[in-house]
């Protein structure tokens, strides 16, 4: 069967191997693909295995052979599912390969905003530590995690392991999440959502975009936060109210922000976020490790070989 990847080159740059595909078919491999050329290159494929390339209903009508879609990430938005679903094309995805990486950029952030390593240390090479009048100085304030309040919104996989890192910060934990669980560890408390943003020394967000999500924080929930408090989101970029947030951190109500996604990717230059006082963007990374790529690639070659052997797994459509 012929398999073709039509944007591989973000979980393959290089630092990985294809081998598994070749053992499964005639494979063809594109870095990327423009929307022009997605059904040429598509053309007599059983398999694609897709990312960030889009395959809708007029895309899948005109796909006769097509009988899988692998999407090699845990979001599958780029597929019309019911498109799919309507011409017996199964759909898969890949969940929980990249949990504490996600959780690790979450920190990385929250570290970033309190200790501000990266700007001390170009401080230092620029010579401000040579022209220091005491032995040390700092130009942002310096602040201990341990006591702080980190409010988790969305306890799935990511939410927990980021509780895991916080409690063992010496953090104060609250919890929201529509299912709140029966049992929480010493010091993880599960509360509404106006308390979650109440008491937060700082927010972050791990729960899925849905219509009740999109713009959960916007100026009325900004306004309900500590003065001083911070603000992570490696979730998804429409949670946020960007202009509210922008405006929060340019008039000091929200003292930082760090943010691994936003409401469109690659970021427009138009966006207000690129701009604002003490936010800190990266470039959707938090999944990117290359221990998580690997997952996110065994994961998607186990998901074709369950569907050849007509038991598919992770199946979305």
């Amino acid at each position: 069967m012929k398999i073709v990847v039509l944007d591989g080159y973000t979980l393959n740059p290089g630092d990985l191997s294809w081998k598994e595909l070749d053992e499964l078919g005639e494979v063809a491999i594109f870095d990327r693909t423009p929307a022009h050329k997605v059904l040429e290159r598509a053309a007599g494929a059983g398999i694609l295995l897709t990312n960030k390339t889009a395959l809708n209903a007029s895309v899948l009508s005109r796909l006769p052979e097509l009988r899988y879609i692998g999407v090699l990430a845990t979001g599958y938005n780029v597929v019309d599912i019911d498109a799919a679903r309507k011409g017996g094309i199964a759909v898969t995805n890949v969940p929980a390969y990249g949990i504490d990486s996600v959780a690790q950029m979450c920190f990385a952030h929250i570290l970033n905003l309190t200790n501000r390593v990266a700007g001390h240390a170009a401080g230092v090479s620029r010579g401000q530590w040579c022209k220091a009048a005491d032995f040390c100085y700092w130009e942002h304030p310096l602040i201990e995690l341990a006591g702080k309040t980190l409010s988790i919104i969305g306890y799935g996989d990511i939410g927990r392991a980021v509780a895991r890192l916080a409690l063992a910060f010496g953090m104060q934990v609250l919890i929201h999440t529509r299912t709140p669980p029966d049992r929480l560890p010493e010091g993880m408390v599960a509360v509404d959502l106006d308390r979650a943003f109440a008491e937060a020394d700082i927010i972050s967000l791990h729960c899925p975009l849905t219509e009740a999500t999109e713009k959960l924080v916007d100026a009325e929930r900004l306004g309900r936060m500590k003065p001083g408090a911070f603000l992570i989101n490696t979730s998804r970029g429409p949670l946020l109210d960007e202009d509210a947030v922008a405006e929060a951190l340019n008039s000091g109500r929200l003292a930082g922000a760090g943010l691994d996604v936003l409401s469109a990717e690659p970021a427009g230059r138009n966006n207000p976020l690129l701009s604002a006082k003490n936010c800190f963007i990266t470039p959707h990374i938090a999944w990117a490790t290359r221990e998580a790529r690997s997952r996110l690639f065994a994961i998607a070659a186990e998901n074709i070989q369950a569907f050849l052997q007509g038991a598919p797994k992770n199946r979305v459509s």
